[in-house]
C-alpha cells in the first residue's frame, strides 16, 4: 500500500471518529429547562358560589280535560296572551258503545218502574178518596212514585253524561277547556283531531295546553354538596342570563332543598330557587339558561398568588409552590391557603414578598420522587 493511500485512510478515519464523538456528545447533552416565574401580589378576593339552572315562571299550570274525546277546535296559539276564563279548546264526545247501551237499558228499566208506580199511585188515590184504603197505604204508593221518578231522572242524566259529556244544559262545563289563570300560552301539545283522555285518580290525563304567568319568574338551579352549607335563604344574589348578553338581574334566594340528588357523574346536587326581579317591559322566555352568582366572603388587600401556581402532593394532597433561589434553582415550599375566587388565592404562610414562584407545566421525575418522600 502506498504512503498516500495510508494518509487518506487515516484522514477519513479521523473524520469518522470526530463525527461519532460529536453525535454522542449531542445525544448526552441535556438542555436546561427555563421556567417563567411570577411574584406574589396584593389584591381583593371575592369568594362566590355559582349555581347553574334556568329561568321559569313561578305560576304555571297544565289544562287537562274532564272527559275523554276528540279535539274539535283550538282557539289559541303558542305565545298568545289569555285571560282567566278564556276559551282554549273544545272537545267532541265519542261515547263508548257498551256504556251507552248499558245506560240506555237502565233508562228503559227505570221508566217501566216509574210507569208502574204511577199506575199504582193513581189507583190508590181513587181508592183513598172513596175510603177503601188507609192514608198510610196511599202515602206509601206516593213515596214509591217519587222514588221511581228520581231513579228515572238519574238514569237519564247518566245516559246524557255518557252520550254528551254532561247533563243537558251544562254541556259547556266539560266539553269546553277554559283557562284557569291569566298568562301566556307556553305550549299546545295537541292538535285538532287528537284523542284526549280525561284526568282522574288513575290517569293524569292529556295536557291540552300549558299556561304561565310570565310576570313572576323564578330561578331554579343546582348547587354542589360541598357549597350548599355556605348558602342562606333570604340572601340577595345575582342572576346572569346568557341569552340576554350576560345581563344581570337582582334576585333573592328563597329555597334550599333539604335533600340532595345524585347526578349521572355521581356528585350530589341540591336544588335552589330564587325570586328574580325583571322589568315589566323586558320580554323574557321560559326556560332561559341562567347562572346564579352568590357572594360568600370577600377580603381587600390580601397577600395572594395565581391559583394556577399551586401544586399538590400526590400522596398527602397538601399544597406547595416552587420558589426560585439565588442560584436559579427551585425549592419546594409548603404553603397555607386562604380565600380563593378560582383565579387568585390568599397565601397566609410559605411565601413572602418578592419571592419568585415557578409557573409549572409538568412534574419532572425528580419532583415526583421528592413528593413521594414528603
Amino acid at each position: 500500500m502506498s504512503k498516500s493511500v495510508k494518509i487518506i485512510i487515516g484522514i477519513v478515519a479521523l473524520l469518522l471518529f470526530t463525527v461519532v464523538l460529536k453525535y454522542f456528545k449531542d445525544a448526552n447533552t441535556k438542555n436546561l429547562e427555563d421556567f417563567v416565574v411570577e411574584k406574589p401580589f396584593y389584591t381583593s378576593i371575592n369568594s362566590k358560589v355559582v349555581a347553574t339552572g334556568s329561568l321559569n315562571p313561578e305560576e304555571e299550570i297544565e289544562l287537562k280535560p274532564q272527559i275523554s274525546g276528540i279535539v274539535d277546535d283550538i282557539f289559541v296559539e303558542e305565545g298568545d296572551i289569555v285571560e282567566k276564563g278564556d276559551l282554549i279548546a273544545k272537545i267532541r264526545i265519542v261515547p263508548n258503545e257498551q256504556s251507552l247501551t248499558t245506560a240506555n237499558s237502565r233508562v228503559n228499566s227505570s221508566r217501566l218502574s216509574f210507569d208502574n208506580a204511577n199506575t199504582l199511585y193513581k189507583r190508590n188515590k181513587v181508592l183513598f178518596e172513596k175510603g177503601v184504603i188507609s192514608k198510610q197505604d196511599f202515602e206509601n204508593s206516593e213515596l214509591s212514585l217519587n222514588q221511581s221518578k228520581e231513579t228515572l231522572n238519574q238514569a237519564q242524566n247518566d245516559y246524557q253524561i255518557i252520550r254528551q259529556g254532561s247533563v243537558s244544559g251544562q254541556r259547556l262545563a266539560n266539553t269546553n277547556i277554559i283557562s284557569q289563570i291569566s298568562g301566556t300560552v307556553l305550549e299546545i301539545p295537541i292538535r285538532v283531531g287528537d284523542q284526549v283522555i280525561q284526568s282522574n285518580n288513575f290517569n293524569s290525563g292529556t295536557t291540552i295546553s300549558t299556561i304561565a304567568n310570565m310576570d313572576k319568574m323564578i330561578f331554579e338551579g343546582q348547587v354542589d354538596e360541598s357549597e350548599v352549607d355556605k348558602l342562606e335563604e333570604g340572601k340577595s344574589i345575582k342572576i346572569v342570563i346568557g341569552a340576554l348578553n350576560e345581563r344581570i338581574f337582582p334576585a333573592k334566594l328563597t329555597f334550599i332543598a333539604p335533600k340532595g340528588v345524585t347526578d349521572n357523574a355521581g356528585a350530589v346536587q341540591f336544588t335552589v330557587k330564587a325570586n328574580v326581579n325583571i322589568e315589566a317591559s323586558l320580554k323574557i322566555r321560559a326556560g332561559y339558561s341562567a347562572n346564579a352568582e352568590i357572594d360568600i366572603e370577600s377580603k381587600d388587600s390580601v397577600f395572594a398568588i395565581k391559583e394556577a401556581l399551586v401544586q399538590y402532593n400526590r400522596i398527602t394532597e397538601k399544597p406547595f409552590v416552587e420558589v426560585q433561589k439565588e442560584d436559579g434553582k427551585f425549592e419546594k415550599s409548603k404553603v397555607t391557603l386562604g380565600l380563593s375566587d378560582g383565579i387568585n388565592v390568599e397565601i397566609t404562610e410559605g411565601v413572602k414578598e418578592g419571592d419568585k414562584i415557578k409557573v409549572w407545566n409538568k412534574a419532572s421525575k425528580d419532583n415526583e420522587d421528592e413528593e413521594d418522600n414528603d
